[in-house]
């Protein structure tokens, strides 16, 4: 064997071994895209949901509070 053979031969081991690694790392990355891609979906839904609850609470606070100041005004004038 000459030494460009011997080369050839472990260049193209080489490129075959980094070839592999690269399609394990494509395959971990559309992984964790997909995780991440789940868990932005999850708090989205979540933050959804606690603006819906904050809207309800604030429609319901508000005649509350104009309740409390007109029993408060109701109290004085009977005073």
């Amino acid at each position: 064997m000459d030494a460009m053979q011997i080369l050839v031969i472990i260049l193209a081991s080489f490129l075959a071994l980094f070839l592999l690694l690269s399609v394990i790392l494509v395959i971990l990355l559309i992984k964790v895209t997909r995780q991440i891609k789940s868990v932005t979906t999850t708090a989205q839904s979540a933050v959804e949901t606690i603006n819906s609850v904050a809207v309800n609470v604030s429609k319901v606070a508000s005649p509350a509070v104009v309740a409390k100041l007109i029993i408060q005004q109701l109290k004085k004038v009977k005073k």
